[in-house]
């Protein structure tokens, strides 16, 4: 019996994704492992982080949460959030004035 770890996923699950995010034309330079994701482009603080924090809730730990914002403040919001509620940052990152975060719950 195979075991796979919460949060990972098999090969064909990540073919499937990575497809799907090429033909939705998300960035490729990104995890490819997320299990939810959250477009936050347009909110200003707080909200891209209050609502990111409502679909963490629902989330298993373990699980990843992939945030697009156009928010700049964002940035040390984010990092500051994760610091507070223990969740761990694993990327964030900026491009062409998005800024994309993968949050792993705690």
């Amino acid at each position: 019996m195979l075991l796979r770890r919460p949060g990972f996923f098999s090969l064909q699950d990540r073919v499937s994704r990575l497809i799907k995010r090429q033909q939705l034309g998300e960035p490729k330079n990104t995890m490819s492992q997320y299990t939810e994701k959250f477009d936050a482009t347009g909110l200003n603080c707080p909200m891209p982080i209050l609502r990111s924090k409502k679909l963490l809730n629902t989330l298993a730990s373990g699980d990843v949460l992939y945030v697009i914002s156009t928010d700049s403040g964002s940035v040390r919001d984010f990092e500051a959030f994760c610091k507070q509620t223990g969740n761990e940052l694993l990327e964030s990152s900026e491009d062409e004035g998005k800024y994309h975060y993968y949050i792993k719950k705690a």
